[in-house]
């Protein structure tokens, strides 16, 4: 895909996909007449087993324990009891049913994750339970369980989901292990990946975003850039980690207690300033380029004294420079004048001029 036809499709990614959905039957009302078909018992184990009567939905071991039968023959149950109700008349006299939720699954993509499909449907957790429940009995449905590489989601299209599988399994393998992308960057990279799905789909960026967030190894900072999930610089642990989203986001040097007040505004994170300091001292992806001004090491910048960095810029020059050059060098990394860096250069116990006026490392 070229990149007029990306900036093209971006341009209109921003009408947003509502996502909360209005369904027309009650899903605790659906349930009560499915589980009808059942005798009291087998009805008590699946009301237990999917959380029906509270949010909480009970182990095969838990229910097991409660009736002094084993786990294996729980699932026994479990499975019986779901072919007696997709046996039944009140299934398919509910297809409506299946066939309304099938469509919200479509309109969200085709493929998305639970609890977002959850929360769009409803606020209650034990509607949620309902809803899967009712997925479950379903063969319209495909429930997959959550991985090493994606979260739980439901699916109505086989060939839409094996795709978004591969085309978030490309973009993951694109990305660097603590690189970090915008949002609009891992948005065109899904496009330029995504050749095979309708356009339908591809136009829509909150379904493109609900595409995302089915992966676990792709994951989003407070600051709406993407990367592994793995990096601290996505899930960041500490002041030290905000420190370094500030920084990279400023793009340029700041005094300690800027920064302190940077990660107190953007992250609602309490950050002493004492504390933000050390921090800052400690780490090397920082370097302290003046007087309380800390930058990043990736952008050049070295920690150290003045003589310590004149040093390195000589020798990994490999030969003697000029005094402009060594200045235009340290002053690119390093917050500094020029006068002091022309005082260190005459210190003759680290530095000799040569007789063309250049200066080299003793």
């Amino acid at each position: 895909m070229t990149n007029r036809i990306i900036n093209s499709i971006l341009s209109v990614l921003n009408t947003k996909y509502m996502s909360a959905v209005v369904i027309t039957f009650k899903p605790k009302s659906v349930s009560k007449r499915l589980l009808s078909t059942l005798n009291p018992r087998t009805r008590e184990v699946i009301t237990n087993r999917y959380g029906l009567d509270t949010k909480e939905k009970k182990t095969l071991e838990a229910i097991g324990k409660g009736y002094g039968i084993t786990r294996e023959r729980v699932r026994q149950i479990e499975n019986f009891a779901l072919a007696t109700i997709r046996k039944s008349g009140e299934f398919k006299n509910h297809d409506h049913v299946f066939e309304e939720l099938a469509q919200i699954v479509k309109g969200l993509g085709a493929i998305v994750p639970e609890d977002v499909l959850m929360k769009a449907i409803s606020q209650d957790e034990v509607v949620h339970n309902h809803i899967n429940f009712l997925m479950t009995l379903s063969p319209k449905f495909n429930k997959h369980k959550e991985d090493d590489s994606f979260n739980s989601r439901f699916s109505v299209d086989p060939a839409i989901a094996d795709h978004v599988h591969d085309v978030l399994n490309n973009i993951a393998k694109s990305i660097n292990k603590d690189e970090l992308v915008k949002e609009e960057e891992i948005v065109a990279r899904f496009l330029t990946e995504s050749v095979h799905l309708a356009d339908e789909y591809k136009s829509n960026k909150d379904i493109i975003m609900k595409y995302l967030n089915i992966s676990k190894i792709l994951g989003k900072n407070q600051l709406d850039e993407w990367g592994h999930t793995t990096s601290s610089q996505v899930r960041a642990r500490g002041i030290k980690d905000y420190a370094y989203l500030v920084l990279r986001r400023e793009g340029k040097p700041m005094h300690f207690r800027d920064v302190a007040a940077a990660i107190n505004k953007t992250f609602k994170k309490e950050a002493h300033v004492a504390t933000c300091h050390n921090e800052l001292i400690k780490d090397k992806r920082f370097a302290l380029v003046g007087r309380g001004m800390y930058g990043l090491a990736e952008w050049g910048h070295v920690s150290g004294v003045v003589k310590d960095i004149v040093k390195k810029i000589i020798a990994d020059n490999g030969s003697p420079m000029t005094k402009e050059d060594i200045i235009e060098r340290v002053t690119k990394i390093r917050d500094v004048k020029a006068n002091t860096i022309f005082v260190n250069l005459q210190n003759p116990k680290y530095f000799k001029k040569t007789v063309d006026g250049k200066y080299t490392n003793l």
